[in-house]
């Protein structure tokens, strides 16, 4: 379990990286698009949307990342993680995200959240195939970052 605990943390150390990178600069589709199962499940407040890892996705990956940069979004940190293997090849991984923000005002802002993601190891890869988050675009409105 040690080895699989640390591809998990790898995995998330690249993603963590990946999603700073886009942020600044061009935003990688294709390692975006290979962090995630065929098709995923993603869980909210809002509701249950599955999506498919497929064209339609890697055009909405980059207006994603155009609508965190719209907001003031300058950087996703993780604070911390914990792994829990289900069995040999699945893993839930409760993440600790720190984002920082600089409104339009200046002022900068820090929204603290957590995401459990549930990941599958595939030929040693771990892909994303579900993710459970908390109300995001409510505390978005909250702070102030959205209308």
């Amino acid at each position: 379990m040690e080895n699989v605990n640390a591809t998990i943390d790898a995995f998330f150390a690249d993603y963590e990286k990946l999603f700073n990178r886009s942020l600044k600069e061009e935003v990688d589709v294709e390692k975006t698009v290979k962090s995630f199962a065929g098709c995923f499940v993603e869980a909210s407040p809002a509701g249950i949307i599955c999506g498919n890892n497929d064209d339609e996705f890697r055009k909405r990956i980059p207006k994603g990342y155009e609508f965190y940069k719209s907001i003031g979004t300058q950087s996703m940190t993780i604070q911390s993680k914990k792994i829990t293997a289900l069995d040999e090849l699945h893993q839930m991984t409760k993440v600790d995200w720190s984002a920082g923000y600089r409104k339009k005002d200046g002022k900068e802002e820090v929204i603290d959240f957590s995401v459990l993601y549930f990941t599958q190891l595939q030929k040693g890869e771990p892909k994303i195939f579900a993710y459970i988050t908390g109300d995001e675009q409510k505390v978005l409105k909250e702070r102030g970052l959205i209308q």
